[in-house]
Parts: structure tokens; C-alpha cells; sequence
């Protein structure tokens, strides 16, 4: 067994270092090393560079994508507060029809129902301003031309003033919006 001392190991330190010398001053060694260390290190970071490239869109993907979701998400509340309750104004719907309805029959009678004409008169106009505070508006169409986002077309009658020919002349039953959202189409009468 090899004792090593504090002197051996200083020799063997000192020959280490010898050797280092000695390979650095070998020109032919030395161009070894760095050029292979210099590819190991341009391989290294070429490999960095692809991983911080791919990382990066990673993260791009992702900002990008919950910025999609918290945009979706956001509308989706603003609709459905907006037409929560469609489904209510649409079943209130058939009872205005109903009020113009007896409002026309009323009119019709004569002088000896005007009171129950003005109540019902009083009790449509409450009706309508609540359905109108609440985001219902009433699609205009007589006079306008035919418009299938708003309008729906269920009959055709010869005119004989020839300005009202292709335009709406008559309303079967009228179409409402709901903040911008038809909720129900305009019946109309095309002139022809």
C-alpha cells in the first residue's frame, strides 16, 4: 500500500499540472479541445435557444387562449343578462296582440264603450311602457321593404298605387326586439 503523504500528494498535483502545460503547448491538441468544446457549446446553445423558442409560444398559445376564455366567459354573462328573461316576454307577447285586438273591437262598438275602451287603452300603453323599459322594442315594417332578418313574409296582394309595390302593406302580426334580438318576426303582407 502506497502511503500518501502531504508531499506525494503535491507531487502528484504538480504532475497534473505539468501535464496540463504540456497538452496546452501541443498546438495540435489544444485546437482539438476547443474546437470540439467550441461545438459542444454551439450545439448547447442552439438546443437552449430552441427550448426558449418553444417555450415561449408555449406560453404565447396559453395568454392567448385564456384571454379567448375570460372574453367568451364575459360575453356569455352580459347575454344572458341581457335576455334573461326572453322566455317571459315572449309569453307576454300573445296578451299585447290581445289587448290591440280588443282595443280594435272596442273602437269598432262604438261611443257606448268608451269607458272600457280608455281602460283598456290605460292598461296596454302600462303594458307596452314595461315591455319597452325592460329592452322590447316594436320592429317597424309598413312602408319598408322586405327584410328576412326582421321580417317574415306570409302573403302577397296587388296594389294599385305602383310606389307601394315590393314594400310591406299590411302587418298580420307584429315582430318585437329584445336589446337588438328579434324574438319574434314580423308577420307581413308584401305588396305586389
Amino acid at each position: 500500500m502506497k502511503k500518501h503523504t502531504k508531499e506525494t500528494v503535491l507531487n502528484e498535483n504538480e504532475q497534473e499540472k505539468a501535464q496540463k502545460v504540456v497538452n496546452e503547448g501541443d498546438p495540435q491538441s489544444n485546437d482539438n479541445k476547443t474546437a470540439e468544446d467550441s461545438t459542444e457549446v454551439d450545439n448547447s446553445v442552439e438546443n437552449l435557444k430552441e427550448e426558449i423558442s418553444m417555450l415561449n409560444d408555449k406560453y404565447l398559445r396559453l395568454a392567448a387562449e385564456f384571454d379567448n376564455y375570460r372574453k367568451r366567459t364575459l360575453k356569455e354573462k352580459q347575454d344572458l343578462i341581457l335576455f334573461a328573461g326572453e322566455d317571459i316576454i315572449k309569453g307576454i307577447l300573445p296578451v299585447l296582440d290581445d289587448f290591440e285586438r280588443a282595443i280594435e273591437m272596442l273602437s269598432a262598438a262604438g261611443a257606448g264603450n268608451s269607458t272600457a275602451l280608455e281602460g283598456t287603452e290605460l292598461i296596454y300603453n302600462k303594458l307596452k311602457s314595461f315591455l319597452n323599459s325592460k329592452g322590447v322594442k316594436e320592429i317597424e315594417a309598413i312602408g319598408c321593404s322586405l327584410d328576412t332578418d326582421f321580417h317574415e313574409a306570409v302573403a302577397q296582394v296587388p296594389v294599385d298605387d305602383k310606389s307601394k309595390k315590393d314594400l310591406i302593406v299590411d302587418v298580420v302580426q307584429r315582430g318585437y326586439l329584445l336589446n337588438g334580438k328579434v324574438i319574434r318576426f314580423s308577420k307581413v303582407v308584401m305588396g305586389q
